[in-house]
């Protein structure tokens, strides 16, 4: 099993998962192989998948991949995913539109999401009594408290990955055709704005507040 994240997702299945399958599947051995954390470690993923295609392998040497949302639509184009529908019986616990349907392309039968990620402001209340409710009031939260936000960024894990698209969704355009219809080239040109406004937001950024799986507020 690959797996794009820190550390801690190679744990979980090593120390956790792991162990459960093979209890219930005597013989077989679970082994979880970290690409790293953010959209690096899926394209490693989809690398590998696809240099193994490429040299024309019969047999891969991996049953299950833990790759971001954005990675799945290419390795079905690139007819790098297997059916799994109908032969595990735990396709009936799928039921999420995300298993369907992923930014676009369509999924159904390749793919079971893992969890559906959201982005909290973790916040302590004795030093701030009135937290910022939207990307608007963060910006004007960070413009009077310099330095006391942060954010583990694009590179650091799937918070900061998280946290970046829902800027985007915020100030990049229809959020609702970002998320759910196939990329269109003209719609990414409508980005550059959102990124230079987040440009500017990083200079009120903490340089090291926020870990992976953090957004939050540094202490004064």
């Amino acid at each position: 099993m690959l797996t794009a994240g820190d550390q801690n997702m190679v744990d979980y299945v090593n120390d956790y998962l792991g162990p459960l399958f093979e209890q219930q599947h005597p013989g077989v051995k679970v082994r979880a192989v970290g690409t790293g954390p953010g959209d690096v470690g899926s394209q490693k993923i989809l690398e590998r998948f696809s240099a193994q295609q490429a040299a024309g392998s019969k047999v891969w040497d991996i049953d299950v991949a833990v790759v971001h949302e954005k990675f799945v639509g290419p390795m079905m184009k690139g007819g790098q995913l297997l059916q799994y529908r109908d032969a595990i019986a735990s396709d009936k616990l799928v039921t999420m539109a995300a298993a369907d349907k992923a930014l676009g392309s369509d999924v159904k039968g390749y793919v079971m999401p893992m969890f559906s990620s959201q982005t909290a402001l973790a916040y302590n209340p004795a030093l701030v009594s009135n937290p910022p409710k939207s990307y608007d009031e963060l910006q004007q939260w960070a413009a009077a408290h310099p330095k006391q936000f942060g954010y583990n960024g694009i590179k650091g894990g799937a918070s900061g990955a998280s946290f970046v698209m829902g800027w985007v969704y915020a100030y990049g355009g229809d959020a609702n055709k970002l998320m759910n219809s196939p990329f269109e080239e003209a719609e990414a040109q409508k980005w550059q704005p959102a990124f230079e406004r987040l440009k500017a937001f990083n200079k009120k950024r903490h340089p090291d507040a926020g870990q992976c799986g953090h957004a939050g507020y540094a202490e004064p």
